[in-house]
């Protein structure tokens, strides 16, 4: 139903900002929030960010907070997340969600096996 591309990954330099999008297609009126997670070599999926589809609400994790901003363009349905002050440690595979409408919620899904869609991830890695 939804179609979700992440691009913007690359490789830059700690300290720097990056900006990754995600545009969505499809049956985008279906969705109620996206969230971007990121996953490193033997590690987990961690989520970073989440925010409403048409409102305003976000979410950050704590891990995250202060560096980095999830945004959304409505009129090219992409949802961007803008990250500054890079570190190493950022350094993932991050990946675009979308969590659909119909399913009771009353804060933002943070669980990445809420979300019902997913992009194919891009990497960032972020060199010292």
């Amino acid at each position: 139903q939804v179609q979700l591309v992440e691009s913007g990954g690359g490789l830059v330099r700690a300290g720097d900002s990056l900006r990754l999008s995600c545009a969505a297609s499809g049956r985008t009126d279906s969705i109620d929030a996206m969230g971007w997670f990121r996953q490193a070599p033997g590690k987990e999926r961690e989520f970073v960010a989440a925010r409403t589809w048409s409102g305003d609400s976000t979410y950050y994790s704590g891990s995250v907070k202060g560096r980095i901003t999830i945004a959304r363009d409505n009129a090219k349905n992409t949802v961007y997340l803008q990250m500054n002050s890079l570190k190493p440690e950022a350094t993932a595979v991050y990946y675009c969600a979308a969590y659909k409408l119909g399913i009771q919620r009353h804060t933002l899904p943070v669980s990445a096996k809420l979300y019902d869609y997913w992009g194919q991830g891009t990497q960032v890695t972020v060199s010292s």
